[in-house]
């Protein structure tokens, strides 16, 4: 019995540790398909209005698509919400009057008061057409834009005013009569007496008219003009609107192959960079003397400055005029008096922040924030309407941030006297700040503590110090409570996704976790934690960097370096990176014994206002040098071969893996440039004309920037891989490419094409694909 017992055991025991290998072995197959397989975790966070559930998206039944959740903070009981109860949820997008005992929120295009207290809701306007710009001036007057015009509500006399004439068009212009049609109309009027009373009747019921409602009544006619927003004042003085007049530029038109109709068809796409773009203006709508004027930046300070690199172009004739702006919405003061607004410079080397005099339209700039390659930054961006500006609850100061230190922080400024105060101050950054109800603190997020954490923090209104609220390491997404007594937190650290904790709004206290949503799958692989390192650049910079170290018994010698995406994006951090699948490809690779880097190169997010702008006028300068630098590291501490290293990344890592391939051959064997950039001049405007201004201005930008002017330089082995659907780095930009190749003689590269797939993949059968194709490429040109 005992010797055929412990065979037994041992044959059971060899079945289970093979099993569990397997469970812990790799392939691109399990990686790449639908991230269903990961488990479900927690994403749209939002706390009911009395702060007794968190509602969020989540997929515990594996439904086609997530579904609604909530848990009660008492109970910590997950449910699944009902469409009905979905249906009835306040939408995130109310406003709170001054009191706070109400809540404004627009749904199924009527106008909804919620009673906080008496938790009623209360249906207020039913409305034809868009309804928009919802808004108190006082706890008893709501304020919106009902298509063109602007309307106040009183909610205490229940009545509806319209404040604007606003029409659409051109105005109608009397057609002046020629000689012969005067002649006619006087010599009628003459020959017939009804004609002729009829006519004094029409001229005095004119008049009247008139005199009664204070003089002809004054309408404004847009025009091509479009209204982007709508701000009124608290006195009902004053509305101020923000116009748009869109360019006339025609859209690029990108073919789909696999239509459903059988028939090529073409997909409208955004225009090229150096495309004119449209008019953007502020106007104030001065309803006390019934009329509108426009606000001029004539008086901006540097309105006509000419940027550096004109220098560049000593033969060309730079005309010194008032460069073009864009406006933020405007903000009004609670009590009606002052108005500010942001002003962007078209060519993006300016912000101004600045009073605008209601009476007149005249601008006064209350700060500058000058950059000799572009403005942006936390807070600063214009994506969400202009960035972080708003009014102090006493009227007199405003808030906004500034690079001015070099780092994104947080500044008030007095407005009677023009002094300003930095709220924040060091080598970090400043996120998401908003002012407490009781109007005594600021919540705010930062990367104080290391620029790959974020944290959750509290601070008086007018500066002081900041109280950590949160300490879990990784990153913390808070959703405050609307009694601001619990936090509720999106965390996640590098090797596990996001959950759901909740935690008192005390420092130093513990957060208590809602959510597991992590597959068995998914948790049988001991998913790594990379290092975070860093190394000199040529220049002496310190590049920070993530490193996957293989097993020595497993080490083969050879290196990836993975080049992220740009649009201003970090992915050297201590939370669970957006870029989840090349993480578990660089799990996979160091399995096989690949070293792997991943740096946040210049031009990456969260490192101040130099790193950002390290790329300005220069795409595949600094940036690129930090990934050969970030090459000789390897070789030099970590034993690679400095003959087996490969480069891989999508969209702006695909444009930098060109560049590599191209310009650096003798550091980088082959590599996988996937959906690349490989001209900018046929990119996007706002993101390129940021860095490398317009092709017609600064065509020496372009010229050193594009990888199709230095195809002639490639030595290694490329794979480049597109979505022919792609409508934002078109299919146009590689065939343009492989076309050069062609006529240059190259023959050590290839292409795959995707004809489902637009720029973002969304086919597990295409994410295989192309990372098989990766692997393949790795394995053959960098292993012995």
């Amino acid at each position: 019995m005992t010797k055929i017992l412990l065979p037994t055991l041992s044959f059971l025991l060899f079945l289970g540790i093979s099993a569990f290998a397997q469970q812990r072995t790799l392939s691109v197959e399990t990686i790449m398909q639908d991230p269903k397989w990961m488990g479900t975790f927690p994403s749209d966070v939002r706390w009911d209005e009395h702060s007794e559930r968190i509602y969020f998206k989540y997929n515990k039944d594996q439904d086609p698509e997530d579904s609604l959740y909530n848990i009660h903070v008492r109970t910590q009981e997950l449910k699944k919400v009902s469409w009905g109860e979905e249906r009835n949820l306040i939408p995130t997008q109310a406003v709170y009057s001054p009191n706070l005992t109400l809540k404004a929120y627009i749904k199924n295009n009527s106008i909804r008061l919620y009673h906080i207290k008496e938790r009623k809701e209360q249906a207020l306007l039913e409305l034809e057409g868009r309804i928009s710009n919802l808004n108190f001036l006082g706890n008893s007057l709501v304020a919106f834009r009902q298509g063109n015009n602007a309307f106040t509500y009183d909610l205490s006399e229940g009545s509806l005013r319209q404040l604007t004439n606003i029409r659409t068009g051109e105005e109608a212009k009397e057609k002046k009569a020629s000689g012969q049609d005067e002649w006619l109309k006087e010599d009628n009027l003459k020959l017939l007496q009804v004609v002729r009373e009829r006519e004094a009747k029409k001229d005095s019921t004119r008049i009247v008219n008139e005199s009664k409602q204070g003089g002809k009544t004054f309408h404004f006619y847009l025009g091509k003009r479009q209204i982007v927003h709508m701000a009124v004042s608290a006195d009902r003085n004053f509305v101020l609107i923000v116009f748009n007049t869109p360019a006339s530029s025609v859209s690029t038109k990108v073919p789909d192959y696999i239509a459903a109709s059988g028939y090529t068809s073409d997909l409208d796409a955004r225009p090229k960079v150096g495309t004119e773009t449209g008019k953007s203006e502020l106007g104030i709508y001065n309803l006390v003397e019934d009329t509108l004027y426009f606000a001029h930046v004539d008086q901006l300070p540097g309105i006509k400055d000419l940027p550096d690199y004109v220098k560049d172009y000593p033969d060309q004739k730079w005309e010194e005029k008032e460069r073009e702006v864009v406006f933020s919405p405007a903000i009004i003061s609670a009590d009606g008096e002052k108005a500010i607004t942001s002003i962007r410079s078209k060519d993006n080397k300016d912000r101004w922040i600045a009073a605008i005099d209601l009476a007149t339209g005249r601008l006064q700039s209350l700060d500058r924030q000058r950059d000799e390659a572009w403005i942006a930054g936390p807070g600063i961006g214009w994506a969400s309407g202009g960035g972080t500006l708003g009014w102090l609850p006493d009227d007199r100061h405003i808030y906004f941030q500034s690079e001015e230190t070099g780092y994104s922080h947080l500044y008030i400024l007095d407005v009677s006297n023009g002094e300003k105060t930095a709220l924040t101050k060091g080598e970090y950054e400043v996120f998401d700040p908003f002012i407490s109800k009781d109007k005594k603190y600021w919540y705010l997020s930062t990367s104080e503590v290391h620029p790959g954490e974020r944290h959750f923090y509290r601070m008086p209104l007018f500066g002081g110090k900041m109280e950590k609220l949160t300490s879990m390491v990784g990153n913390n997404e808070v959703i405050l409570s609307p009694d601001e007594k619990w936090l509720a937190i999106l965390h996640s650290y590098s090797n596990r996704p996001w959950e759901l904790y909740l935690q008192p709004n005390k420092t130093g206290a513990q957060a208590v976790a809602l959510t597991d949503g992590q597959s068995e799958a998914f948790k049988a692989y001991p998913w790594r934690d990379p290092q975070l390192v860093s190394f000199e650049a040529a220049d002496g910079a310190s590049v920070p960097a993530r490193l996957y170290l293989p097993n020595e018994e497993a080490k083969n010698g050879a290196a990836v370096i993975f080049v992220h995406g740009a649009g201003y994006l970090q992915n050297v951090h201590k939370w669970w990176s957006s870029y989840f699948r090349e993480y578990m490809f660089h799990n996979l690779l160091t399995d096989l014994g690949y070293t792997v880097l991943d740096i946040d190169y210049r031009g990456s997010a969260g490192y101040g206002r130099d790193w950002r702008t390290g790329i300005y006028r220069h795409m595949g300068g600094k940036d690129l040098s930090d990934q050969v630098d970030g090459a000789n590291y390897l070789i030099n501490q970590h034993g690679v071969d400095k003959d087996r290293i490969g480069i891989y990344g999508g969209s702006y890592g695909g444009f930098i893996t060109l560049m590599a391939l191209f310009n650096e051959g003798d550091t980088f064997k082959s590599g996988a440039a996937l959906r690349s950039v490989t001209d900018w001049a046929h990119y996007n405007h706002p993101y390129t004309a940021n860095i490398l201004n317009e092709p017609a201005q600064d065509p020496i930008a372009y010229q050193r920037s594009s990888p199709i002017y230095f195809a002639e330089g490639l030595k290694g082995h490329l794979l480049m891989a597109h979505g022919m659907v792609d409508v934002n780095v078109h299919f146009q930009d590689i065939v343009r490419l492989s076309q050069r190749l062609i006529e240059l003689g190259k023959d050590n590269w290839e292409l795959a094409v995707y004809p489902a797939e637009d720029h973002g993949f969304v086919e597990p059968s295409s994410w295989t694909d192309e990372y098989k194709r990766i692997l393949k490429l790795f394995n053959q040109t960098l292993i012995k």
